[in-house]
């Protein structure tokens, strides 16, 4: 999930839980009335403690309390309601209600939340529901994601500034000016609010704590019996590669899997990307215009360098067809040597291999190098983060829903999430709030267990602020930890280079969408060709096409994009 195009930066105790989820819900009125009282329609609920009566929601409920911007605008109305929540992660397992933090917060709030997540494809999902026009009440998708456009361009979701106004000031309280301003339309209006979100104040006072999630990882007792061999190199790479497919061809009488990345998309492959061009420390731009990084010829060479690994039988098919449920599957297996892969994504296996034997986990190594084996330049905490959550108009109740918003982004709230609650999931000893023992013990053995028993330790990401916790976070514990410090030190802001690629039905968009679906078809048949010739035919052929697509109108909107976002933080240091 990151730049890379997730850009997820978390600690275990953060990140563990990225496991993620959507319905249908009614309309609303237009939102007239004013800001002063609680506009729920929650008069009546049902049993199930959805909104009953008229699905309308917004009226006047008579023993509604004011707020104000200095008062959290939730603890106006705390009668029960349900809201649908939509995420777009196929992967989130969790459910509210079934945990011991967001029970409490229902009890605080009143409010019960319904996760939907979709089935099988993220984005036909999305689109469907963009078509049809049935959002549910909050949406949460990655911030680069196509549809984030489609929906404010098709004003399906609401300005939060504009509910804020109406209905919770407060919101403007606890919203982070610079990250409202980096979201900020052309049309003035804000429409979705970031987690996991860094600014360049917070880069500058946080940035020797920040980690990266972008790691080259292979199995300790494997790499150790090698001879711990050097994998910067394309040669040192390959040979390591082969020896251990002939030192271990099984695991527990299944093949062994030399090498495993993140899942093929129809645009590609995280791993083969962005991983990988951080790890050979290429530019994003020279001399203030932007770099062709596709283009560049030690990437280029290393592609080669994965061609050749599948001529010499060292790339399963596993890894062309597998989704992420099998990934994890067969990474608590330890069926895979190394990997190129983000490492907050299989933290659960991997605490389950550190259980049955520490020596089996899997530990982060210097990875492909390029020739000057420069240290790699690892994407840290930008200002988009990796998720945005957005609020539809088909909300079922607007006052409701932005103060539930204000409240989870707030410290109170994201307390919560992350602590849990009070004297259930943690203490306060000498002034410091700490889990209890066996709940600190649960989360570093157990993540899915410690996320349906407890659910704190932002099991529910959708809000979290992860500079705000690191006042909270226990100290990272192995197998986490060590893969968390060897990414200190080499992390790096890309925020510039955030948001710069056109989306939408726009010319440039339309011609964005057809390189990256063209560039998805190319590349398992790049690593699978038979030759280095064939291959330069195949890479040309894709660079024809994506000129032929538009590119030079790709370009030139994301040169303007970046030199925009340049000068917008360049005010947020001010």
């Amino acid at each position: 999930m990151g730049q890379g195009k997730i850009g997820r930066v978390l600690s275990l105790a953060t990140a563990a839980a990225l496991a993620f989820t959507l319905t249908a819900c009614a309309g609303n009125d237009d939102g007239s009335n004013g800001g002063t009282a609680s506009n729920t329609g929650n008069a009546k609920n049902d049993a199930a403690g959805n909104t009953g009566g008229d699905k309308g929601g917004n009226k006047e409920t008579p023993e509604a309390k004011p707020v104000s911007a200095d008062e959290p605008g939730w603890k106006a109305d705390t009668s029960p309601i349900t809201f649908d929540w939509y995420l777009n992660f196929s992967w989130f397992p969790n459910k509210w209600g079934v945990d011991a933090t967001s029970q409490y917060i229902t009890k605080k709030t009143g409010v019960n939340i319904n996760f939907i997540v979709p089935a099988g494809n993220e984005n036909e999902k999305l689109n469907t529901m963009i078509a049809s026009g049935s959002l549910p009440d909050f949406i949460t998708l990655g911030w680069s994601e196509d549809g984030v456009k489609k929906m404010i361009e098709g004003g399906m979701v609401e300005p939060l500034n504009t509910l804020a106004d109406q209905y919770d000031p407060y919101f403007f309280k606890v919203a982070d000016p610079a990250k409202t301003s980096w979201y900020t339309q052309a049309d003035g209006n804000v429409y979705g609010y970031p987690n996991a979100s860094s600014s360049p104040k917070d880069f500058e006072k946080y940035s020797r704590e920040y980690t990266s999630n972008q790691t080259f990882v292979v199995r300790k007792d494997m790499y150790e019996a090698l001879g711990k061999p050097d994998m910067r190199t394309k040669e040192g790479f390959l040979n390591a590669l082969k020896l251990a497919k002939e030192k271990f061809p099984d695991v527990n009488g299944q093949p062994l899997i030399p090498l495993g990345l993140h899942e093929f998309t129809e645009t590609g492959n995280y791993s083969l990307e962005g991983y990988l061009q951080n790890f050979l420390a290429v530019p994003y731009e020279k001399d203030g215009k932007l770099y062709d990084r596709a283009t560049d010829p030690e990437y280029v060479s290393w592609l080669k360098t994965f061609r050749k690994a599948n001529e010499m039988g060292l790339l399963a098919k596993d890894i062309f067809i597998d989704k992420r449920p099998q990934m994890e599957e067969k990474i608590a297996q330890g069926r895979y040597f190394a990997m190129l892969y983000q490492r907050s994504d299989f933290a659960a296996p991997q605490n389950a291999l550190f259980a049955k034997d520490p020596n089996s986990v899997y530990i982060a190594v210097d990875g492909p190098g390029n020739e000057a084996l420069d240290p790699p330049t690892l994407s840290g905490p930008g200002i988009s983060g990796w998720t945005v959550t957005l609020i539809s108009k088909n909300v079922k109740d607007k006052a409701r829903a932005i103060r539930f918003l204000s409240y989870l982004i707030s410290e109170e709230g994201n307390k919560d999430l992350f602590m849990g609650e009070p004297g259930v999931t943690y203490d306060t000893t000498d002034g410091k709030d700490v889990f209890k023992p066996e709940v600190l013990e649960l989360l570093n053995k157990d993540r899915s267990s410690f996320d349906k028993k407890y659910g704190a330790s932002y099991t529910f990401w959708m809000l979290m602020d992860t500079n705000m916790n690191l006042k909270w976070a226990p100290p990272s514990v192995e197998p986490a930890k060590q893969m968390e410090d060897w990414t200190k030190g080499k992390t790096t802001s890309f925020s510039q280079f955030d948001q710069i690629n056109p989306t939408g039905n726009s010319a440039e968009g339309i011609a964005n969408t057809k390189i990256g679906q063209t560039w998805g078809k190319t590349l398992p048949k790049l690593l699978l060709s038979k030759s280095d010739d064939e291959f330069d035919k195949l890479f040309n052929d894709f660079l024809d096409k994506r000129k032929s697509a538009g590119l030079d109108k790709v370009q030139a909107y994301q040169q303007q994009k970046y030199e925009e976002n340049v000068k917008k933080l360049a005010e947020f240091l001010k």
